[in-house]
């Protein structure tokens, strides 16, 4: 999956669970699953990567870095980055991304960028929440 389809799905957990702690634990494995699905990738590494922040950062300005929907997003994107920093790979082997999944064919990358979008577009506009748990 693109990385910010991860995001928003990241975050839509995190309003669902509305836990913070409850958000980062959930991040990985919901960032596994959604790999599994067979998929397109964009091949353009700054454009994941600048995309990702960005959307991260638009849902901390507008629901707060603690917001569960934020650490969700934060989480669930994060293992990518192991695709951009070496150091994150024990004994150089990646531990989120060992090729399980379809990339040739699969959910376009296209329809994983509007889906982002809506789903982005819809936790922004719902605003911060107030009853967020530890």
């Amino acid at each position: 999956m693109i990385v910010t389809l991860h995001v928003a799905t990241g975050g839509c957990a995190g309003l669902l669970i509305r836990s913070r702690l409850g958000a980062v634990l959930l991040g990985p494995p919901l960032h596994l699953a959604a790999d599994r699905i067979p998929h397109e990738d964009i091949a353009d590494r700054r454009f994941e990567v600048a995309s990702g922040l960005v959307c991260i950062g638009l849902l901390a300005m507008r629901r707060g870095p603690f917001d569960p929907v934020t650490l969700g997003a934060a989480s669930s994107s994060a293992p990518d980055l192991e695709h951009v920093l070496p150091r994150l790979r024990p004994g150089g082997r990646k531990l989120f991304h060992d090729g399980g999944a379809d990339h040739l064919g699969g959910l376009p990358a296209s329809v994983q960028l509007l889906l982002a979008g809506v789903t982005l577009g819809w936790l922004l506009a719902l605003g911060r929440t107030s009853s967020a748990r530890p």
